[in-house]
């Protein structure tokens, strides 16, 4: 049997720091302190050349249990349907109506963050309700 291996989730992206700060509100992540030798990621940002200035940003869990995420400045935008996207886990183990409210909360929380609710997908004979959303540069994402 294969050894469990650490990994992170990485985002191509137009603005790594702004989808980065997004997420961590999201998912409760931090930001990790800047490079030994700095006080500030403004200050170290300042220290690079100007071609690597915001070209990437990347936050963790604090409780070191999930993986870090990773946002890398891409040259292009987003054109189609992301091929992976994460489902953000706030319903477990509620059904029916108080998994809804739940989730609809949180969908609300982070709209005002700059997400967009895609649409709600109601519970039916299969699977429990969930809804679609994008991030703040159009990546799709569930609330589960």
């Amino acid at each position: 049997m294969a050894a469990i291996k650490k990994f992170q989730v990485t985002f191509d992206c137009a603005d790594p720091e702004r989808v980065a700060r997004f997420w961590c509100e999201v998912l409760g992540y931090v930001v990790p302190p800047p490079p030994k030798g700095f006080d500030t990621w403004d200050d170290y940002t300042r220290s690079l050349p100007p071609e690597e200035q915001g070209a990437w940003f990347a936050c963790h869990d604090p409780s070191g249990v999930g993986p870090r995420l990773y946002f890398q400045r891409v040259p292009e935008g987003k054109v189609a349907k992301n091929r992976v996207h994460l489902d953000v886990r706030v319903g477990t183990g509620l059904v029916g109506e108080e998994r809804l409210a739940t989730l609809k909360a949180e969908c609300t929380r982070l709209v005002a963050l700059g997400a967009v609710c895609v649409r709600v997908l109601l519970a039916d004979e299969e699977n429990e309700s969930c809804i679609v959303m994008q991030d703040v540069e159009g990546n799709e994402f569930c609330l589960d």
